[in-house]
Parts: C-alpha cells; sequence; structure tokens
C-alpha cells in the first residue's frame, strides 16, 4: 500500500477519533474536535497532492478518498445539527433550521453526484471534479471547523460569537455552491445519460 493509500485510510482512522472526542464531555471538547476535523480535512490535500505528484494514484486510491472526505463531513455536519447549542446561540431556532436545510441539500448533492459518477464509469468515462466542487468543500470545511471551534467560547468576549457567525455564513455559501457545482457537473456531462455500455 503506497503512502497517499495510507494517509486516506489514516483520515477514515481519525472519524471516530474525531465522534468519541465531539460527544465526551470534558473541556474545549468542541474545540479539540475541531482540530481532529482540521487536521483530517488536510490529508484529503496530503494525499491528493502526493499521489498525483510522484503518479502514485492507484484504484484503491480513487475509491476511499472521496469516501473518506464525504464520510467525515457528513459524519461533522450531522453530529453538529444533534447539538442545537452549537446552532442556537446567536439566532435562535432559525439558524438550526436553517442548517438542516443546508445539510440536507449538501447530502442530497453528494448523492445524486456519486451516482452520476457511477452511471458514467458503468459506459467507461472517468470524470473530475471541478473547481466550484472543489471550493465548495473548502467552505463546507471551513464551516465545520468555525462552527465547532467557536462552540467552547461563547460569552468570552464576543470571540465565540464571531466564530459561529462566521461558520454559519459559510455554511450558507457552501450550500451555494453545492446547488451550483452539482448542476453545472450534470450539465456539462450530460452526455453521460445518452452512453451506452461498451
Amino acid at each position: 500500500m503506497n503512502l497517499p493509500n495510507k494517509i486516506t485510510i489514516s483520515r477514515i482512522c481519525m472519524i471516530p477519533v474525531f465522534g468519541a472526542i465531539f460527544f465526551i464531555d470534558f473541556s474545549y471538547h468542541y474545540f479539540v474536535s475541531a482540530l481532529v476535523f482540521i487536521v483530517a480535512a488536510c490529508t484529503d490535500f496530503v494525499d491528493g497532492h502526493i499521489a498525483r505528484k510522484y503518479n502514485l494514484v492507484t484504484n484503491l486510491g480513487k475509491f476511499l478518498d472521496p469516501i473518506a472526505d464525504k464520510v467525515l463531513v457528513s459524519t461533522a455536519l450531522i453530529f453538529i445539527l444533534v447539538k442545537p447549542e452549537i446552532l442556537t446561540v446567536l439566532w435562535g431556532g432559525w439558524t438550526l433550521v436553517f442548517a438542516g436545510v443546508c445539510v440536507a441539500v449538501i447530502l442530497a448533492r453528494e448523492l445524486i453526484v456519486s451516482g452520476f459518477r457511477m452511471v458514467a464509469a458503468s459506459t467507461g468515462l472517468v470524470l473530475a471534479a471541478d473547481k466550484v466542487g472543489k471550493l465548495k468543500t473548502t467552505f463546507q470545511d471551513i464551516a465545520i471547523a468555525m462552527l465547532l471551534a467557536g462552540a467552547n467560547f461563547f460569552g468570552i468576549a464576543a470571540a465565540g460569537e464571531i466564530i459561529n457567525a462566521i461558520g454559519i455564513v459559510c455554511l450558507g455559501i457552501a450550500t451555494v455552491l453545492t446547488i451550483w457545482s452539482g448542476v453545472s457537473y450534470i450539465v456539462k456531462n450530460r452526455a453521460v445519460f445518452s452512453q451506452s455500455e461498451s
């Protein structure tokens, strides 16, 4: 197993660690879970960079990398939703509804695009991620990190509230980019639907 795949697997292994820290109640546990999430999210860039630079791209890596990324982000977003205090401190219950809609849109997009890629793969086509999709991922990661990091600092010189607000705004931006990238991705590759298996 090459280095990029080992890094990808380490990201998968960090997901239960992230979950344990998130739910175990100790001082600054949300902040520590944010640090774990940031490290895990950074490995997504590192493994891909190494794989491309040193020509270490493998089928295993192509399979594991998107799964690791999607499971990490999905897990973090769902965990945040089950802790309303992270979302409702500034603007009340509407923020929880807003975040719930954002998460539903983000997860729906991932399912739709994953299914689309499966159809493409069945016809022998490999579809690369576009720049908007990568930007969407960046804003998702920032939103999650900010929401987690700010949760332990509410009431401390307004720092927690500011960080939380940045997280919510970034989540909204990520959702807009999610819709944009999903629609654009399918429209640009709509020829997939006219392809037949060879």
